[in-house]
């Protein structure tokens, strides 16, 4: 009898062992997850013990992992970066400098076979749900009283003390609040019709935390023109005819409602039209978002009708804009010299062409067509993969630090979550 219980207990004692092998590359996750939105560099060094806790998983299968296309694209559009160097004219340093935007996509391969086989994906939605829960409140407290901002030590960038920016800048804070009170949207309407009323509240009021801070405190035009396309997103997938207009209409509500008590968003929307207008004088040498957009766009449409297959070659693009810059005394605008056009698609033409594009728009199509299907992770996955689509086309959201590092996260645990619940249906 005491042989047998000693055999239990060991057996006990090596499956808590084996389990915890799997758990702890979860927990590293979750803790990037955390870090995300509030620190760049804690995000990297977290990155570090990830790498190593991944290394002792069972990778019997990784290789074979890797020859689907949602896996096999993103290292596609590294390898086209790294050939790119060969025929580019820039500097070696801007080369390789180059190579570290679209290297972040090496993880989703990782991620997907991690969360696939071991399911604690959830850790790391709830990890980031929180963090950005905290920053919602952070920013609300930024906004009162703007010397509590952080931005003040950890950021080298200019900094406005009437923004309400807790850490970082406008457009990644909003894109994470856009994109945390979107996903709620699925639990809460879940927890509903469970009857569960209490926690779907809850979940409900976090939610409208994070629109009232987009709304009345900071608010990117991107997540302003994303937002209505990720609500009827949700509406056309999940709701039926008279659900999704019963939806349409409680938007329409609530946008007005915010529209007229808060001039923070009226402001935000009328800066459109002047900036367009503004961008539409000849004399004018005015910066402004829309207009720097559309002579970064002109300029770029030049450099990919140059070298339209293979492009320009990796790093490129700050050479290509000083070759054409004009004045920056008597033009500012167009004085300008940027390594970054401000368009996901426009950045991959200049530097490789119509290949690059076809290999961008097949990795979101591929990662796309993953989130077919119900579930948590497939809204969150179509969420992240839609928003990113939108997003690049007013910035480079899938090379930029946060925003692509979110793609990352959301596409390889969501995507590791869905295809494991596929595999449990079949």
């Amino acid at each position: 009898m005491t042989e047998v219980s000693n055999e239990q207990g060991r057996a006990s004692w090596l499956s808590a062992i084996w389990a915890a092998r799997y758990r702890t590359p979860a927990r590293f996750v979750a803790l990037i997850a955390l870090l995300l939105p509030w620190s760049t560099t804690g995000l990297t060094f977290a990155l570090v013990p990830w790498l190593i806790a991944f290394a002792f998983v069972d990778l019997r299968e990784f290789p074979r992992s890797l020859l689907r296309p949602i896996c096999l694209l993103p290292i596609a559009l590294v390898a086209l970066a790294l050939v790119g160097t060969l025929w580019s004219d820039a500097p070696w340093p801007e080369r390789l400098h180059a190579l570290g935007p679209p290297a972040k996509l090496l993880v989703i391969p990782l991620l997907i076979y991690q969360f696939e086989r071991w399911p604690y994906g959830k850790w790391v939605f709830a990890a980031f749900l929180v963090s950005c829960a905290l920053l919602m409140l952070y920013s609300f407290t930024v906004a009162i009283d703007p010397r509590l901002s952080l931005k003040l030590y950890f950021s080298r960038g200019p900094y406005q003390v009437e923004s309400g920016i807790a850490v970082r800048n406008y457009i990644d804070q909003s894109q994470e609040f856009a994109l945390c009170a979107l996903a709620l949207v699925y639990p809460v309407v879940a927890l509903v019709r469970q009857g569960r009323i209490r926690i779907a509240a809850l979940l409900a009021l976090l939610a409208v935390g994070f629109l009232a801070n987009m709304m009345f405190v900071v608010v990117s035009r991107t997540a302003l023109v994303t937002l209505p396309v990720l609500v009827l997103v949700f509406a056309l997938l999940h709701l039926h005819w008279r659900g999704a207009l019963i939806a349409a209409g409680a938007i329409v509500l609530l946008a007005v409602s915010f529209w007229s008590v808060s001039p923070h968003l009226r402001a935000t929307v009328a800066k459109f039209q002047t900036d367009y207008e503004r961008s539409l004088e000849s004399n004018s040498t005015s910066i402004s978002g829309m207009g720097s957009r559309l002579v970064y766009w002109r300029k770029s449409l030049g450099f990919i009708a140059e070298a339209p297959l293979i492009g320009h070659g990796t790093g490129s693009i700050r050479g290509l804009f000083a070759r054409v810059a004009g004045d920056a005394d008597v033009d500012p605008l167009r004085g300008e010299v940027v390594s970054n056009p401000h368009n996901q698609t426009l950045a991959v033409a200049v530097q490789w062409g119509v290949v690059g594009i076809l290999v961008l728009y097949a990795l979101w199509f591929s990662h796309l067509l993953m989130f077919r299907g119900e579930g948590l992770a497939c809204w969150i996955g179509l969420l992240v993969v839609v928003q990113n689509m939108l997003s690049s086309q007013l910035n480079t959201h899938l090379f930029d630090f946060t925003s692509g590092w979110i793609y990352v996260l959301g596409v390889g645990v969501a995507g590791g979550m869905a295809l494991a619940a596929k595999k449990t249906q079949g």
